[in-house]
């Protein structure tokens, strides 16, 4: 039994607005599983696109798509690609498709833990170590939870369960190379994701690795299970945009996120809304850069366009179809709206700190004229020739 604790979490603060139509998510009709299954999806350039992450498909010439582009692309998602395959001949795409399994037992002494506050700061500076770039924490809410997981063997809908006592998620952000982004929708972009993906493969297997020598339960997890963007809103690590990301005060939308559910005791964090809603709310520059413009221009509504979209929530949400139909057509992801994003930037230096504050201000505006000009395509061949 997953013991929820949720109530204390305000969807408002988190800038979650859940309708009565509320339902929860299967996973079959996420675009990339659909591309498996659903003729409105699948074709033969869907079939390319799955098929240039082995270099099955010839890679097309253009800065940015020759073979040395897939080949880093390809590359970087190696680690990721060696633990999803482990229990394929099971039905489990595991970190995808199905939760991670664990390789390490649970320790038969549990640590005794007087003080969940503790207990947390200890958890986010191992997450540092394993070199998590954010880490909040929050209470399990099912909502999010997919209402069935997906068997890879046949496509059929398999039980999506974990182990009983889980009271806590935990939230990790693995920062994206900002230099590649700048490069999208080149596949060389392509390897900031996988890289992402396949740093975090290794930092949740760790951390719970960690947790589960400490006595208690610990799930890694990747993209299965669950939604992981409500959880992030709802751990304090950033707010939803336009582009259907979260933008964080670190990173911006260059993250990936990734997450933990867990039997340890933890204190919870609090969702901090900072003001993103309403400078996307005059924003649509993800929205103009789309080339298939499956991203919208209006304000937050219910529903979507298609089965891809989760129901009875009021939100931005996109079009997958024309979404994917891009991505399959480049045989590389796209993440154009990322790039151009006004948040997209290195908070580490000091005028851009100053932007934020100006963007998360009344004078949000003037933030968003001073971005005029920003976000402009970096030319892969730059990529390769800088020392």
């Amino acid at each position: 039994m997953v013991k929820e604790l949720h109530s204390d979490v305000s969807d408002k603060a988190a800038g979650i607005d859940v309708t009565d139509g509320f339902e929860p998510f299967a996973q079959r009709n996420d675009i990339f599983t659909r591309a498996f299954w659903d003729p409105a999806v699948r074709c033969a350039r869907s079939d390319a696109f799955f098929a240039s992450y082995r270099m099955e498909a010839t890679p097309r010439r253009g800065d940015g798509f020759g073979q040395r582009d897939f080949a880093l692309r390809n590359a970087s998602w190696l680690i990721s690609d060696v633990m999803t395959d482990r229990f394929a001949d099971q039905g489990r795409r595991e970190g995808f498709q199905a939760p991670i399994s664990a390789d390490t037992p649970v320790a038969p002494v549990a640590l005794k833990v007087t003080d969940s506050n503790e207990m947390s700061r200890e958890i986010k500076k191992v997450a540092r170590f394993f070199k998590a770039d954010l880490c909040g924490i929050t209470g399990v809410d099912s909502r999010w939870h997919y209402s069935t997981r997906i068997d890879t063997r046949d496509l059929s809908d398999a039980p999506n369960n974990l182990p009983e006592g889980i009271t806590s998620v935990i939230v990790l952000g693995h920062e994206m190379d900002a230099d590649l982004v700048d490069t999208y929708p080149a596949a060389t972009a392509g390897a900031a994701t996988g890289r992402a993906y396949s740093q975090e493969a290794a930092t949740v297997m760790q951390l719970a690795a960690y947790i589960r020598n400490l006595g208690y339960e610990a799930v890694p997890s990747m993209n299965d299970t669950a939604l992981v963007i409500p959880y992030a809103l709802q751990a304090g690590l950033g707010e939803y945009a336009r582009n259907q990301m979260v933008i964080t005060p670190q990173f911006g939308p260059r993250l990936r996120f990734s997450k933990i559910f867990t039997s340890l005791p933890l204190a919870h964090d609090s969702p901090k809304p900072q003001g993103v809603r309403a400078f996307c709310d005059i924003c649509t520059k993800c929205a103009e850069a789309c080339p298939v413009k499956a991203l919208p221009f209006g304000p937050p509504e219910v529903g979507g366009t298609n089965i891809s979209a989760l129901k009875g929530v009021r939100k931005w949400t996109s079009d997958a179809e024309k979404c994917f139909g891009f991505w399959a057509k480049l045989a590389s992801d796209c993440a154009i709206c990322l790039r151009v994003c006004p948040f997209n930037r290195d908070f580490r230096k000091w005028h851009h700190r100053l932007w934020l504050r100006l963007a998360l201000s009344p004078l949000r505006r003037v933030a968003l004229w001073f971005d005029r000009g920003r976000g402009g395509r970096k030319k892969p061949g730059a990529w390769w020739s800088a020392p």
